[in-house]
């Protein structure tokens, strides 16, 4: 069918890419994500991953970092649920039969989702018990829908709601604490959601409620919220297939029963293929040049797989593809055939044998526009340009305003390296490639900037990074953040539980954070997500509204010995992010519960205050008090904050190229890819990569693979939305510089406004709209360039 539906923002997108064309003469810099899926919308979005999404439940948004990055409770409730400190206490970790609904911890009524107590064993029969009743519930909903707000989007946001929350613990533990029985059960009764979703999504009673809602004559009273609500719901369903008749619709429906299979599977062969690689080494000569820190956690992993008596000094020592045993490996590892034989497994995960994801990515690729010319659209980039302020347009022109901008800098960058290289007798000096780059670029930088990010981590310990950031929120926004362990259950023991209150000391949000690596069960990468979103619907107890909660989930260092979590800089720029997504779904202010927090908000402007968030890191007081070393409580030195801040634009032109490379390579697969044409995927990738890397890119290279932003969290067709929000958040936080970094009290006023605006207003206002409110004007590129070191420098008089 036709597309009924433009793209309300693009007016808005336009003047915002005018801008960016008047302006961007040079590169932007590095990235450091999500998804708000529609009504039946099937496939996972985590703000922020840099491994694989899992599949996600209706309306689940959670954020994948990007690749540079090293890295829904809604209670079943029948009784009353508090919403102030006196809560509940969590559930007791008793021990459910399988075999009983009544014991079954999924379809029991909590204040707090019982992570603690869900077993494999308890997801068919709770997910299946669930759709039943949700099913009873729909058609109650279809045979006495009206187009008012009490009969039709209260009792469809109950619905929706509570798929989300419960699909949303088993999909999370899936995450966090994989096991081959928990996949299994999902397995078994994922079609059967799907199926669910699908029946919900192309419901014509709805549909058509939300029609009349729209040609009503009270539609001009409604609110921005409210007006939002409806027509994302009705763009949301033709995107789901409505109006299809009824073989179209069949087909679609198999389509993305097929793509929820695919997409849980790439995410699984990544994980299993990063599992996989272990190298044991023996001889420390092998590893000369790998920091302490590196060292014990590789005796560490080595002991955990039956070495008992390894430790950091005499070994052995086990390296794997996780982040943090891989990146220090190519940064610090003086043996160059060890970083390449790293290397190459890396850039190769998921690309052969049981776990090649080759044929899964030509599947998924032919699947996606199948659907989208079922929808009447060229291909699927359109379908996701749908619900996002760009179009493909001016997202490709954007890419290559920034490709043009970055190449020369990134030149410079490769000469500079090589340089450096040759000066210090290296002989690959001339030949530098890909598992070079990383080591003499950390080498260029310590030289350059006398800085060593391994010597950096005794002064950025996890609890006074923490703590450092919480008082920047208190500064920010007034709000107090106190640990609130054992108020909810919890699925490992490293993970804390905070509660979020306001000036008066009352809770207004909650968040998990899971700060650890755990490469047996976990996912790798970094992401936000919810567990409970505000609403006035979903209120209990008298209380206004439900409160908002969230998890927030890294995958950095963990304690090693007696030591505490010592974190790279990078790290502490990972948590200042997610913690920017967690910000925006905990402090809104909408009641509405499908437009408050992350969800509505346009994918490409939802990275607006995790970006905005990882400006403080470079701020002079923020970071002064979180660098504390761990052992004697010093301060980090004065000249080592000031040449940071000089690094902060080193080799930026490359970093953006890399990113440039990503979002490019997946646009293309999504509109010129011919499923079984003269191109193959990875002849695009090729293509891409002669234009976006300064070294081509190696012709085994099978990055696409693992490249689970877009196969399997969804990102597709998007993950140039991480460029388009950096314009967005630089601007946000220049703001802040024009106020004054340097006086509290225009931090304050500054971040009030910010709060009140871009965290408050959710998705009930298009992000235009929101933005000009908090600048008092259209964005600007010209902030994003001079964060970066990337404007002209105007000639001295």
């Amino acid at each position: 069918m036709a597309r009924a539906f433009p793209n309300r923002n693009a007016e808005g997108s336009s003047r915002l890419l005018l801008l960016i064309a008047a302006n961007m003469l040079i590169a932007s810099c590095v990235s450091v994500t999500r998804s708000l899926p529609t009504r039946l919308s099937s496939s996972p979005r985590h703000l922020c991953l840099l491994a694989a999404a899992s599949p996600k439940p209706v309306q689940n948004k959670s954020f994948p970092c990007p690749l540079w990055s090293a890295s829904f409770s809604f209670c079943l409730d029948r009784r009353p649920k508090s919403t102030t400190s006196s809560a509940a206490p969590p559930p007791s970790s008793m021990a459910f039969a399988a075999d009983s609904l009544d014991s079954n911890p999924l379809l029991h009524d909590f204040a707090f989702p019982p992570f603690d107590v869900v077993e494999p064993k308890h997801v068919r029969p709770g997910i299946r018990e669930l759709l039943r009743k949700l099913e009873s519930d729909l058609e109650k909903l279809e045979r006495t829908v009206e187009p008012t707000w009490p009969r039709l989007v209260v009792p469809l946001e109950k619905i929706m709601d509570r798929l989300q929350v419960v699909w949303g613990i088993v999909n999370h533990l899936k995450s966090v604490k994989d096991s081959p029985e928990l996949r299994s059960a999902i397995e078994e009764v994922q079609p059967e959601k799907v199926k669910f979703q699908l029946r919900l999504g192309q419901s014509k009673p709805i549909y058509d409620a939300f029609k009349a809602i729209q040609n009503s004559s009270s539609w001009s009273t409604l609110s921005d919220a409210r007006k939002r609500i409806v027509e994302a719901q009705i763009k949301e369903a033709v995107l789901s297939g409505v109006a299809l008749e009824d073989e179209q619709r069949k087909k679609f429906n198999e389509i993305e029963q097929e793509l929820e299979k695919l997409s849980q599977k790439f995410s699984e062969n990544v994980l299993d293929a990063t599992k996989k690689f272990e190298k044991l080494i023996t001889d420390k000569k092998e590893i000369e040049g790998l920091p302490a820190t590196a060292l014990g956690l590789a005796a560490q992993t080595a002991a955990l797989k039956g070495h008992e008596n390894a430790s950091a000094e005499n070994g052995p020592w086990m390296i794997t593809l996780d982040a943090p045993s891989y990146i220090p490996v190519m940064q610090h590892a003086k043996n160059r055939s060890l970083r390449e034989e790293v290397y190459r497994a890396y850039v190769m995960r998921a690309s052969s044998g049981d776990l090649d994801n080759t044929p899964i990515i030509g599947q998924i690729l032919k699947l996606r526009l199948e659907k989208a010319k079922i929808l009447g659209y060229k291909n699927y980039a359109e379908v996701s340009m749908a619900m996002k302020m760009a179009t493909v347009d001016r997202a490709a022109e954007l890419l290559e305003k920034l490709r043009s901008a970055s190449w020369d800098p990134a030149v410079q960058d490769m000469e500079d390296l090589k340089t450096f290289a040759g000066n210090a007798g290296a002989a690959e000096a001339n030949q530098l490639t890909h598992w070079d780059i990383t080591f003499w670029s950390e080498r260029l930088r310590e030289s350059k900037y006398d800085i060593n990010e391994e010597e950096l981590r005794p002064y950025f310990s996890l609890p006074k990074v923490m703590d450092g950031l919480f008082g920047l929120a208190k500064k920010l926004f007034d709000i107090n953040i106190e640990t609130a362990d054992g108020l909810a259950p919890v699925w490992n023991n490293d993970v804390k539980f905070y509660s979020v209150k306001d000036s008066s000391n009352n809770p207004i949000a909650y968040f998990y954070f899971d700060p650890y690596s755990r490469p047996s069960e976990k996912r790798g990468g970094a992401w936000m997500d919810e567990v409970f979103a505000r609403s006035y619907v979903l209120a209990r107890d008298g209380a206004p509204v439900r409160l908002p909660i969230a998890h927030m989930v890294c995958n950095q260092t963990p304690p090693v010995g007696d030591k505490p979590s010592l974190m790279t800089f990078r790290e502490v720029e990972t948590v200042f992010h997610e913690f920017g997504h967690a910000l925006q779904h905990m402090l809104t202010k909408q009641d509405e519960g499908l437009v408050a927090g992350i969800r509505g908000i346009e994918w490409d402007a939802v990275e607006l205050p995790s970006q905005f968030m990882e400006n403080w890191c470079y701020h002079r007081n923020t970071l002064m008090s979180i660098a504390k070393h761990y052992e004697t409580g010093e301060p980090l030195p004065e000249e080592v904050y000031q040449r940071l801040v000089a690094a902060k634009t080193f080799r930026a032109g490359s970093l953006s190229l890399r990113q440039i490379r990503f979002s490019s390579v997946d646009l293309e697969l999504h509109t010129k890819y011919i499923p079984n044409g003269p191109e193959s995927i990875f002849d695009i990738d090729q293509r891409v990569g002669r234009m976006t890397q300064v070294i081509p890119v190696l012709p085994e290279d099978r990055f696409l693979c693992s490249f689970s932003h877009i196969f399997a969290g969804g990102y597709a067709a998007g993950y140039y939305s991480y460029k388009w929000a950096e314009v967005l958040s630089a601007d946000a936080f220049s703001a802040f510089e024009d106020a004054g970094l340097d006086s509290d009290k225009t931090i304050r006023e500054t971040g009030h406004r910010f709060r009140e605006t871009i965290l408050a207003l959710g998705g009930g206002r298009s992000p235009l709209e929101v933005f000009v409110e908090f600048r008092g004007r259209e964005p600007s590129p010209e902030p994003l360039l001079r964060h970066n070191g990337l404007l002209p420098v105007p000639a001295s008089a």
